[in-house]
């Protein structure tokens, strides 16, 4: 039978998948949201370049005529950090309540009764996480940055724009891209993208900071922190090194190797997607009288680290509808009936390779090998 600690690591992959496609979500929510402004946004901006008369083109005129541009760029950041740092708030209430369930769902009851399960106080929690940067900066600083790198990417497309001789229309065609495109072909696109990462790693990080003040709350129960990476194409050499590994609970000092904490599952880099798996103490660690629990419990409250189990592993594990909602149907049923493994549907970059792209790969292979 699987211990709880086998248990534990298995939702946590299960977990990390529907927090991906939450990520997923939020941002679109994100760009949606920029995007909403951008109509308003290149609408001033021609209004102000058609009110500078051919020839007289200068910096301080510039920043001058720029100013609602800049003020309309300024309440889209604004807004989407407003949004975001609510939506971290219900984040943290979420993962504090998620953690509890998994603890009280996996530890046999007799252990519970015993030694309970502590919960944590969400404000402080979530305040707390706030009050810690991620790569560097805290969320609110981070949307500053991106105001003023996008605002800059504006201002100086201009500049260079006029040096050029451009049109107008072709100055906004080349920050905001052409509609034929989605707008993904502009200049403001690396903001997009910045955004992205940026909404990405808050998550990530949030989540993993009300899990790690969780476990650190039940340090009663938890003997130590695991370290369990998304093992895929784009998996971080950060990540690989680390996936597996053993960390103190209440300090994160290594157990057994030497490589350091660096903040941690989720947040050791931009978009990181490992997470932290406890590792439950044994019933005897705990002081239990073995005549107070089943020989089940026993058996599942054994304290031993969790089989090794790659993301391939259990995905494999996982029923039809499971795989095909994580690859889509077709992969999924490629990687049912054996056709591809898991790493094969990724180039060296973690690019999910076409169908199409697919099948010439292997039609290449299969000439290679003479079939």
């Amino acid at each position: 039978m699987a211990s709880t600690n086998d248990l534990l690591l298995h939702e946590a992959i299960s977990h990390q998948v529907d927090m991906a496609h939450y990520s997923n979500g939020e941002i679109y929510r994100m760009i949606a949201l920029l995007n909403k402004v951008d109509s308003d946004l290149f609408a001033q901006l021609t209004i102000a370049l058609e009110q500078m008369p051919e020839g007289s083109f200068s910096t301080d005129r510039l920043e001058s005529l720029l100013i609602s541009v800049r003020s309309l760029n300024k309440r889209a950041y604004d807004e989407m950090e407003i949004q975001l740092t609510a939506d971290m708030r219900a984040l943290t209430a979420y993962e504090a309540g998620y953690q509890y369930q998994l603890f009280a769902s996996v530890i046999p009851q007799g252990v519970v009764a015993q030694v309970g399960i502590a919960t944590v106080n969400v404000q402080q929690v979530y305040a707390a996480a706030m009050a810690r940067p991620f790569q560097g900066r805290l969320l609110k600083e981070w949307a500053q940055s991106l105001e003023a790198g996008r605002m800059l990417r504006i201002r100086d497309s201009i500049r260079m724009g006029y040096v050029e001789g451009q049109t107008i229309s072709e100055i906004i065609k080349r920050i905001r891209g052409t509609r034929a495109k989605g707008y993904t072909d502009g200049i403001i696109e690396i903001d997009r993208r910045n955004a992205e990462s940026v909404v990405r790693t808050a998550i990530s990080h949030t989540a993993a900071y009300a899990r790690d003040q969780f476990n650190k709350a039940n340090g009663d129960l938890v003997k130590s922190v695991q370290w369990a990476s998304t093992l895929d194409g784009r998996t971080t050499e950060i990540c690989m090194l680390r996936d597996g590994k053993q960390y103190t609970n209440d300090t994160h000092k290594p157990i057994g190797h030497s490589l350091p904490w660096l903040g941690g599952p989720g947040k050791a880099h931009w978009n990181c997607r490992s997470m932290d798996v406890p590792i439950l103490k044994s019933f005897k660690d705990l002081g239990i009288n073995i005549d107070d629990l089943t020989p089940k419990a026993r058996a599942s409250m054994d304290g031993q680290v969790p089989a090794d189990m790659t993301y391939a592993d259990w995905l494999s594990k996982q029923n039809a509808a499971r795989q095909d909602e994580i690859l889509g149907p077709t992969r999924g049923k490629l990687l049912r009936d054996g056709g591809l493994t898991l790493d094969r549907f990724a180039n060296n970059k973690g690019k999910w390779y076409t169908l199409d792209e697919l099948q010439k790969k292997d039609a290449a292979a299969f000439a290679k090998a003479g079939i």
